[in-house]
C-alpha cells in the first residue's frame, strides 16, 4: 500500500505558475510508476503526465506539452508537477496516482490502470 498526498494547488492568474508535489508514503517509491490526472467539474479524469520508475521515460497530454514538467525524487519520495503559462482551461482538481506494476519503462495513461490515488489539489486559473 502507499499513501500520497498532493499539495501546491491555488488560485493563480493566467500566464503564471504553479508547482505541484505528490508525496508518497508507504512501499518503496521508486518501485511506483507514477502519473498525474485532472479533472474540471463535470468532466472525465483526464491524464496530464506520466513517469516511470526511474525517470527514463515520460508522456504527456497534448495540451499541456511545453509548458507542464513531470519529474520525480525517489530519495523524496515525491513526484512534482511544474506547471507554466497557465491558462483558464488547466482550471481543474489535481491527482496525483500510483501503480506498482509494470517495468522500468512502463508510463501509464489511463486512469483505471492505476492502483493508488491522493485526494486531489485543486488548481484554479483566473484569466
Amino acid at each position: 500500500q502507499v499513501q500520497l498526498v498532493e499539495s501546491g494547488g491555488g488560485l493563480v492568474q493566467a500566464g503564471t505558475s504553479l508547482r505541484l508535489s505528490c508525496t508518497a508514503s508507504g512501499r518503496t517509491f521508486s518501485g511506483y510508476v507514477m502519473g498525474w490526472f485532472r479533472q474540471a467539474p463535470g468532466k472525465d479524469r483526464d491524464f496530464v503526465a506520466g513517469i516511470s520508475r526511474g525517470a527514463a521515460r515520460i508522456y504527456y497530454a497534448d495540451s499541456v506539452k511545453g509548458r507542464f514538467t513531470i519529474s520525480r525524487d525517489n530519495a523524496e519520495n515525491t513526484v512534482y508537477l511544474q506547471m507554466n503559462s497557465l491558462k483558464p482551461e488547466d482550471t481543474a482538481v489535481y491527482y496525483c496516482a500510483a501503480d506498482a506494476n509494470g517495468y522500468t519503462l512502463t508510463v501509464r495513461t489511463t486512469a483505471r490502470d492505476y492502483e493508488y490515488w491522493g485526494q486531489g489539489t485543486q488548481v484554479t486559473v483566473s484569466s
